[in-house]
């Protein structure tokens, strides 16, 4: 998650890393502890409102969390940027009602920055009669550095935890700060039952495990996880990013020691070792170093002219032709396609329709050519695709189904020709749906998505209108957040189990305030994927295979403002609508097409 000022803001001074943690906690759960997350706010300088800008993820069950994920701020020092934090007990993973709330701190970026050691520790408030505990922020500067560290570790002949077992351990990375503390950057998978184990490889920024000072101390911890939260201390060791690099030579070992069994016991020889199996690394590329490097963008639309939609002749329908305004697909498209016609040279999209029967003989068809051209579906430029859109409308007759998967299996059929031909990443496909409900043919379309996830291609799904836009679960690429290994998003490192097919669904609200319609630049956690997905990015391997694909999903109706945002997890993308705004219609997303590896 990252922060841009508004427009007309001069250019930030630098990026700021912000780590956050709680101690003492209010416990709302009766049976375990809290499962507390943060959500932080900022304030518009203009309208002085709050709005959302990101949140930790979700840890269970316990009073004293230190998150992995961060937020990064772009750092204004002629400006104060005032930030509130809001902290949650979250017991459902999509709502966050009135009695989870555990308190809130206000203060200024400057008194984070400005506190002895760059840290500030502040008393929540906010629930009347009762101590909330105190939040722990702690703010540094991030260096430039876009390397990113690939691997992998196991241990041997670790501490028994467990009675009935043996111990479920978990590694935590540290870096050390110039005060002498630690902050936490990263959380390996739980492999349970097992003095032995070996996580899953993963992969975290450089910057994010030493922020470009190769010496620089990282401590490494090893746990015994408990369901409760109250993981047992098997040991630690220290080690540095020169040291760590070392591994792409040859095996290292590392004792690992618990301080307190070694005071007590003289014959103490460790408890246990932890082998770095493998490193690597690899510069990340982002967005621009592809569009600089002559990546194209092939956009192509498919809209919804099923009839639920209801008559375009209607002011009532969706696809309602009106002399003043957009249509709520109309606004979706531009939006969308405005900005990524920027990137594609030819400016020629494909445009396709689904769910009408086209005459003379009424077939019913989920992939006709807006422009009535089988051999060339393609229209030049947005306002090309707008007029074979309404020159649709007038001729074919709203119908149905909702099939999707005739469409994404028809731009896929185009990934692979240009993928034969082109091995050096310079071609994208953008695939943007445009619909009003629900996917008739799921299963179908799970396996479309499934066959195109190896291909250079992103899918967009924009649900309008009013009705209950409802996408059931596609299994997840990772362990639910809350989870050691899953502070990261869907596409975390250390990932275990889950279906290594699946897609994220992107899910998009309104809040967010944006500036110009540009890329946020991603956060640089263990997860930062900033770049498209192409032959000159692969790095191995370090959940189940890459996924370029996403889905977004947009519930219900919503009164649109200047701008919108769509959120996964910790990724956004925000656009500016270019049409002015009804009171009611689609939202929009992505102005970059990040990979999901």
């Amino acid at each position: 998650m990252s922060f841009s000022g508004a427009s007309e803001r001069s250019i930030p001074a630098t990026k700021i890393e912000i780590t956050v943690s709680c101690r003492n906690l209010l416990d709302l759960d009766t049976f375990s502890k809290s499962d507390p997350m943060v959500v932080l706010y900022t304030q518009s300088r203009a309208s002085q409102e709050w709005r959302e800008f990101g949140r930790t993820e979700v840890i269970d069950n316990t009073l004293n969390p230190d998150f992995v994920r961060k937020f990064v701020l772009d750092y204004f020092f002629e400006e104060k940027q005032n930030l509130r934090f809001d902290v949650y007990n979250v017991d459902s993973k999509t709502n966050i009602s009135k009695p989870d709330f555990l308190g809130q701190a206000f203060l200024a970026l400057g008194e984070v920055i400005g506190g002895q050691g760059s840290r500030v520790e502040r008393p929540l408030t906010g629930v009347p009669g009762k101590k909330c505990g105190t939040i722990l922020l702690t703010a540094e500067e991030l260096s430039n550095c876009r390397d990113i560290a690939t691997m992998q570790l196991c241990a041997n002949k670790l501490d028994k935890k467990d009675f009935f077992g043996k111990s479920d351990p978990f590694l935590v990375f540290y870096r050390s700060n110039e005060d002498g503390t630690f902050t936490i950057c990263h959380k390996t998978e739980v492999v349970k039952n097992t003095l032995n184990p070996v996580w899953q490889p993963f992969s975290i920024p450089v910057r994010a495990l030493c922020n470009g000072d190769y010496d620089r101390t990282v401590k490494i911890d090893v746990y015994d996880w408990d369901r409760d939260g109250s993981h047992d201390f098997i040991g630690e060791f220290t080690t540095s990013y020169r040291e760590l690099s070392k591994a792409q030579n040859q095996f290292t070992v590392y004792e690992v020691l618990n301080p307190r069994k070694k005071c007590k016991k003289k014959k103490y020889v460790n408890s246990g070792t932890v082998t770095l199996l493998s490193f690597s690394v690899d510069s990340e590329f982002t967005f621009v170093d592809y569009i600089k490097g002559g990546t194209q963008l092939n956009f192509t639309v498919a809209i919804d002219f099923t009839a639920s939609n209801g008559n375009p002749l209607q002011p009532t329908s969706l696809h309602y032709m009106s002399p003043y305004q957009l249509s709520a697909y109309a606004m979706a498209l531009k939006a969308v396609g405005e900005i990524i016609q920027d990137y594609d040279s030819d400016k020629l999209f494909p445009a396709y329709g689904f769910g009408a029967k086209l005459p003379p003989e009424g077939r019913i068809s989920h992939q006709f050519p807006l422009n009535n051209n089988d051999e060339d579906p393609n229209c030049a430029g947005i306002e090309g695709v707008l007029e074979s859109y309404f020159q649709s409308l007038r001729t074919v007759q709203l119908y149905g189904p909702t099939y999707f998967a005739p469409v994404i299996n028809q731009v896929a059929s185009l990934s692979p020709r240009a993928a034969a031909k082109i091995s050096d990443g310079s071609q994208y496909y953008v695939l943007l749906i445009i619909t009003d409900g629900v996917i008739s043919d799921m299963t179908q379309t799970k396996e479309a998505i499934v066959s195109a996830s190896s291909l250079p291609m992103s899918i967009i799904i924009v649900g309008v209108g009013p009705a209950m836009f409802e996408v059931r679960p596609i299994p997840r690429l990772c362990r639910p957040v809350g989870e050691p290994g899953a502070e990261h998003g869907p596409t975390c490192q250390g990932c275990a189990g889950g279906d290594p097919r699946a897609a994220t669904v992107l899910y998009a609200h309104q809040g967010h305030p944006a500036s110009p319609a540009t890329p946020c630049h991603h956060q640089p956690n263990a997860s930062s994927r900033a770049s498209l997905n192409s032959p000159r990015n692969q790095r191995p391997a370090v959940c189940p295979p890459a996924h370029p694909l996403l889905l977004l999903k947009i519930r219900g109706t919503w009164n649109l403002g200047p701008h919108w945002e769509g959120n996964l997890e910790d990724q956004y993308w925000l656009v500016e609508p270019s049409a002015p705004s009804p009171t009611e219609g689609p939202g929009t997303v992505t102005t970059s097409l990040p990979s999901c590896q």
